[in-house]
């Protein structure tokens, strides 16, 4: 029987179980991105199927680092990992759920999606050109809004992270500018701005520095109610952050690329959110402990099954049942048992 049709077997069984007599401890860390998500997983999952997780929200490069060193049974990245690291470090990467990133404020008198903003304006605020909230640009996009002289704080993460991964690859789709002198990475060499741990940290600090501006995952922006704004998206619509702009856009993903790494960064849809992406999990091919890794695939199997309101709930997006079919198949091919 291989690791996969174990878990499928244990799965069914725990489901009968009320209260399983031992919980199975696993262990992840990574990604702060999808963190909101995985916590409410969690307590779930080890009251339906008994195991238990203890998720570290350290950020993408962290996670990955973690799981290449084989400290933890799984790591967890927004930032796809290249096909040969990938092979060096030998791990399979499967996406678990998709989420958006969002701009936070805190401008005097400006509430929630009232201001309008686009990809190449939110890069050249990151690239220290525009540096007042009053600036012409931003006044003439958003007639009707009073805007402040007050100087624009940009505040960036910190840390290696994925949803930096995610905001770069955004502002270098809009902003060739951007693509030339800054790039996309996990960490970047930010020109504007000061930096923050997690997006936590970027969430607090927004909040405690009148001019601010920040990127975070949407559940951080909701969780914290923070004020956030509208965006112009491909089609050239200004689209407020809902569950169902984020929807449109992750419609238009294309799941076939290697190793799952599908682009969902400025979709085209005249409603769709410009910054959604899938988040990442890196699990061993060859795995020191084959329980333990019976009891991931077990936890992120009924998270497929059953974790879908709970992660709508918080503003992500299952994925697709054709791309949960999918790696589950490159459970049963790619994890030795």
């Amino acid at each position: 029987m291989s690791l996969m049709s174990k878990v499928l077997a244990t799965a069914a069984l725990g489901c009968a179980i009320a209260f399983p007599v031992m919980a199975q401890p696993i262990t992840g860390a990574g990604a702060s991105f999808p963190n909101p998500v995985y916590q409410k997983w969690g307590e779930a999952a080890q009251k339906a199927i008994g195991v238990q997780l203890n998720y570290q929200s350290v950020g993408s490069g962290a996670g990955q680092t973690q799981i290449k060193n084989r400290t933890v049974d799984f790591g967890a990245s927004d930032a796809p990992m290249t096909d040969a690291a990938l092979k060096e470090a030998n791990l399979l990467q499967f996406p678990s759920v998709m989420g958006a990133v969002v701009a936070i404020v805190n401008v005097p008198g400006v509430a929630e999606n009232q201001m309008k903003l686009t990809g190449e304006l939110l890069a050249d605020i990151y690239l220290g050109k525009v540096t007042k909230w009053n600036d012409s640009k931003l006044v003439e996009l958003n007639s009707g809004v009073t805007l402040p002289n007050l100087a624009i704080a940009p505040v960036y993460r910190a840390d290696g992270s994925g949803t930096t991964f995610v905001w770069a690859s955004y502002l270098s789709a809009v902003s060739p500018e951007w693509k030339e002198k800054v790039g996309i990475g996990t960490s970047v060499r930010f020109p504007a701005g000061t930096g923050s741990k997690g997006n936590e940290g970027v969430a607090g600090t927004v909040r405690n520095t009148r001019g601010a501006i920040g990127y975070v995952e949407n559940a951080y922006a909701t969780q914290t109610k923070q004020v956030t704004t509208q965006l112009r998206n491909k089609a050239g619509s200004f689209v407020s952050p809902t569950a169902e702009s984020f929807i449109a856009a992750a419609q238009n993903a294309d799941w076939s690329t290697p190793n799952f790494a599908a682009n969902l960064v400025d979709q085209q849809g005249a409603t769709s959110w410009p910054i959604v992406s899938p988040t990442f999990i890196l699990l061993p091919k060859d795995p020191k402990d084959a329980a333990r890794t019976a009891s991931v695939l077990k936890f992120f199997d009924w998270a497929y099954m059953n974790g879908g309101k709970l992660a709508q709930d918080l503003e992500y997006i299952p994925l697709p049942d054709s791309v949960q079919t999918a790696v589950r198949a490159a459970w049963k091919t790619d994890i030795k048992s």
